[in-house]
């Protein structure tokens, strides 16, 4: 698969996003080729996850709504999470790729969720993990990632819902049974 292809797909963004995207595909090549994933879905997953992340709400609604997804209450409280939605609609339905995995890869890159594919937690914690990312314990969830994919998304998981309800915004029960999940399937 020619990812370069996608690169203009980029064009739109800022400055940072754009090194964000493309250090995001560098560290979901990284962990597919650390734990078995599949290295080319990884890097196109990366490329693409923030997309839409700096179009306007309306045209997110609009990508969401075109791409036939019924937003639950919370999410439709949560606009930084469309993104990921509106993400995973626009990758399928106007860039062309139809791929199950790729789509709920870029969906629940913010979230995560219960049952997620090797593909989905390496996006998740690419995400997370990025060469320019350098919020508070980011030297911890590297080191956690290092250890094991579960043990990085598991410390990133808590890290977010830790800072979710510290500023007393909503969390999404997808984030709350990813966490569980994990414990439950160690």
């Amino acid at each position: 698969m020619n990812t370069d292809k996608y690169l203009h797909y980029l064009d739109s963004l800022s400055e940072y996003r754009r090194v964000h995207s493309l250090n995001v595909s560098a560290e979901a090549v990284r962990y597919a080729e650390k734990y078995g994933g599949d290295v080319e879905k990884a890097r196109l997953a990366g490329l693409l996850h923030d997309v839409t992340k700096e179009t306007d709400f309306d045209t997110q609604l609009q990508i969401i709504e075109n791409g036939g997804i019924m937003l639950t209450e919370l999410e439709k409280r949560s606009p930084k999470l469309w993104h990921a939605i509106s993400g995973a609609c626009y990758v399928r339905d106007v860039i062309g790729i139809d791929d199950e995995d790729i789509f709920n890869a870029i969906r629940f890159h913010t979230t995560a969720r219960a049952g997620m594919s090797q593909l989905e937690k390496i996006i998740f914690l690419a995400d997370f993990t990025s060469a320019e990312r350098d919020y508070p314990d980011i030297d911890v969830i590297r080191e956690h990632a290092e250890h094991s994919i579960e043990e990085g998304m598991l410390y990133g998981i808590k890290f977010t819902i830790g800072r979710l309800v510290g500023r007393g915004d909503l969390v999404s029960p997808d984030a709350l049974s990813a966490y569980n999940d994990i414990l439950l399937n160690k």
